[in-house]
């Protein structure tokens, strides 16, 4: 496990505090879990640009809410 550190200008370190207060998490744990956001944020991002392209060439099929039990 490797340690970091961190410079915060005075309203980082404000959000921060408040962060803790609010979520009852220490700072280490706060930061670990805005980087695991971050890297959702850029697969779901992906996973948006991989259905518009099948989107674009016509490869994406919708169905009715109620013929979604046909497929179980």
């Amino acid at each position: 496990m490797s340690v970091i550190s961190i410079r915060l200008n005075t309203n980082e370190e404000k959000i921060l505090k408040k962060l803790e207060n609010h979520f009852e998490e220490d700072k280490s744990t706060l930061i670990k879990h805005s980087l695991m956001e971050l890297y959702e944020d850029i697969i779901d991002q992906n996973e948006i640009e991989i259905f518009e392209e099948k989107e674009k060439k016509g490869k994406v099929k919708f169905i009715k809410d109620t013929e979604i039990f046909k497929y179980i």
